[in-house]
């Protein structure tokens, strides 16, 4: 579908959504009818599921916020101050808890914190029927939600598994891309940058398949399917990266290998049927595997780990390429039984946590508060009529951008959008609404406006410009079933929201913003702190959990990067890295568990790889200690001297990694050496 007409057909289902909700209202006798239709708009998703979603969350999260403000209210509204301050609490807390949550569900406790300010300050001077003012905002918002989700799952609704679908089969070509590139020693700065950005890909698909229970068909596989999906898709981001630098030290290939590389790239390009990538797939396996075996007894030379180390990885790579076919293939025709591999995946999946950042989180919730009790006290100390308001619109400019490094562009832009819709919004009031009578009229005078405004709205790049018009848009209307234009009321109210804008971009500019330089060391350290901690720690770590963590943070910090200035040196670091060494980390704990590695060395080594993580968290000392580089060497040593009945494949990967991540210039490892140290 062209994207205009798709635009289009969003934005008449908005509109036609929106006049039931406003109908209705006038209807049933709602006091603030443009509530309903406000909150269409704002809960409209081009995706069905993320907007049943969005509906079910907005609900829940407008029904908790209505019951922090019956109980707040009547318990503290006479002394002002104390309600003020337990209100700014309140909405700090269920910001905090929301920045906690990466999810679309975070959308449930942002709502309850910004709404109890919305119901509660308004209710002050009436304290009797702030039942009945939540009440009435639970039903205006949920008939806004019921007709936006009625109408646009009817008129061509758009299915989010198919969106996966188109992402998923997207990343895997970028995938066999980056494979080909790898395999074939092509390296360039601008592929280095596009394979960062793949690792925000896979978060990014993990956030859009929150929305599947809510999409329109049975996914119960497709969604377990999408979850084991998003660890093989994390797990291919450092085995390609680790075997494309494992090749670029080897001289030549050996003939076994060039061959072998060969028949990985044929295979990985192929658009062959499933079942022969599957076949294809297993033999691949199988040759890497003859290969191991057959290397296992040579001479422990620089050149025979690295061999060593690429046939491992590639084997996992294979088979980590060919379960995300599988997967995507299950994920796409949900009715059919899925093979054993696929069984086995979806029982071993493990739900991706996300990088968190408490500190971070707990900034937001304080600046929302120093906005809030800014505002109140100023209009509890002046009577200022407006300062409800003032107050409610700080809290809910301080929750909207707060997940952002510096939310206050963000707030500065919405509110200069919002602003540039008051010239319309008094046309409409002072001119063009005294003149019509009937709803009728009405729905057609809102159309041009309304329509234009969602064109927009449903064009990413123009989303939160054109919801800032609609509320403004909207809001200075403020329809109701009797039509009243007061201009003193229109300016004093208007001024107040601006107040309230100014007070949260204050407490954000004092307490939360930061640059994006400053937010990639925070996300890189929160990175070093964990590999340190791996490090030290002997229990056995599960790898997929771990990896889906970190690779979410090296997406993270690719995105800060590009907007942080040269004088932040971030390129100094690098997250992917780091990822790569927590995997050599846990295979080497892995193989110390199996009783196949000498305890002693590899302890050595596992306490000289956190000792330096450590020392970049407290000096940012990037330096490398040369008695690690000894460490490692000697443990290699120690392994090519102790038998062990299923070889040391996986223990001489895992230091080979080791080496060349954290010593990528160091010269080759010799057995000589290693000795006499």
């Amino acid at each position: 579908m062209n994207p205009r007409l798709g635009y289009l057909i969003f934005s008449v289902n908005s509109f036609i959504a929106a006049m039931l909700a406003l109908y209705i209202s006038f209807s049933i006798g709602l006091p603030r009818p443009f509530w309903a239709m406000l909150t269409v708009y704002i809960t409209a998703q081009p995706l069905t599921g993320a907007l049943r979603s969005k509906a079910v969350y907005r609900v829940i999260g407008t029904v908790a916020g209505g019951i922090a403000a019956i109980i707040i209210v009547p318990a503290f509204v006479n002394t002002p101050l104390v309600m003020a301050l337990v209100m700014a609490a309140w909405s700090g807390l269920c910001l905090y808890v929301s920045l906690l949550d990466r999810t679309p569900r975070a959308y449930v406790f942002m709502l309850a914190g910004y709404t109890a300010a919305i119901i509660g300050f308004p209710s002050v001077t009436a304290p009797e029927a702030v039942f009945d003012t939540a009440l009435a905002r639970v039903e205006e918002i949920t008939l806004g939600i019921g007709c936006a989700t009625l109408v646009h799952t009817i008129v061509f609704p758009k299915d989010v598994g198919q969106v996966l679908n188109a992402r998923i089969q997207a990343f895997l070509k970028d995938g066999q891309g980056w494979i080909g590139d790898a395999l074939a020693g092509r390296r360039t700065l601008q592929g280095r940058d596009e394979r960062r950005r793949m690792a925000a890909d896979v978060t990014d698909l993990h956030v859009a398949s929150s929305h599947l229970p809510f999409d329109t068909s049975n996914l119960s596989l497709r969604i377990g399917a999408v979850r084991a999906l998003e660890n093989r898709l994390a797990y291919m981001l450092p085995l390609i990266s680790a075997i494309e630098d494992r090749l670029s030290q080897l001289d030549t290939r050996p003939a076994m290998l060039a061959r072998l590389i060969d028949d990985v790239v044929v295979w990985a390009e192929a658009e062959d049927a499933p079942a022969l990538q599957h076949t294809g797939a297993q033999r691949l396996v199988d040759r890497c595997a003859r290969l191991l075996a057959q290397t296992a007894d040579n001479p422990v030379t620089w050149r025979n780990l690295l061999i060593n180390s690429i046939l491992l990885r590639l084997q996992e790579l294979i088979q980590a390429l060919q379960d995300s076919r599988d997967l995507a293939s299950a994920m796409a025709a949900p009715a059919g039984a899925p093979n054993k591999r696929v069984a086995e995946l979806l029982r071993l999946s493990t739900r991706r946590r996300l990088h968190l950042d408490s500190g971070m989180a707990a900034l937001s919730g304080l600046a929302l508060m120093a906005a809030v009790m800014l505002c109140c006290t100023f209009w509890i100390f002046t009577a200022w009529p407006e300062g409800a308001v003032a107050a409610t619109m700080a809290a809910v400019f301080a929750s909207f951008f707060a997940a952002q490094d510096d939310p206050a562009p963000a707030i500065v832009g919405f509110l200069v959008w919002s602003l540039a819709a008051l010239p319309l919004a008094a046309l409409y009031l002072f001119a063009i609404l005294p003149a019509i009578d009937g709803f009728p009229m009405l729905v057609l005078a809102l159309a041009p406006v309304l329509i234009l405004i969602g064109g927009l709205q449903a064009a990413p790049s123009w989303t939160p410009r054109a919801i800032a018009l609609l509320i403004g848009f909207a809001g200075a209307l403020g329809l109701q079933a009797t039509f009243s234009a007061d201009l003193p009321q229109f300016l004093n109210g208007n001024l107040a929201q601006i107040a309230g804008v100014g007070a949260a971009l204050v407490a954000t500019r004092l307490f939360r913003s930061v640059g994006a330089g400053w937010a990639a060391r925070r996300i890189l350290k929160r990175g070093w702190r964990d590999v340190a901690a791996l490090a030290r720690n002997r229990s056995v770590v599960n790898a997929d959990a771990w990896i889906a963590t970190m690779l979410d943070r090296v997406g993270l910090v690719t995105a800060r990067i590009a907007l942080a200035g040269p004088e932040d040196d971030l390129e100094a670091y690098d997250a992917l890295a780091d990822m790569r060494v927590g995997l050599n980390v846990i295979d080497l704990h892995a193989v110390g568990a199996a009783g196949g590695a000498d305890a002693g060395s590899v302890d050595i080594a596992l306490k000289g790889v956190a000792a330096l993580f450590e020392r970049r968290l407290s000096r940012g000392d990037a330096t490398r200690d040369q008695t690690l580089l000894v460490a490692i060497d000697q443990a290699i040593a120690n392994l090519a001297s102790t038998a062990a009945p299923g070889g040391h494949q996986r223990g001489y990967a895992a230091l080979v990694g080791l080496r060349r991540n954290l010593f990528p210039t160091a010269a080759p490892y010799t057995p000589s050496a290693a000795v006499a140290a």
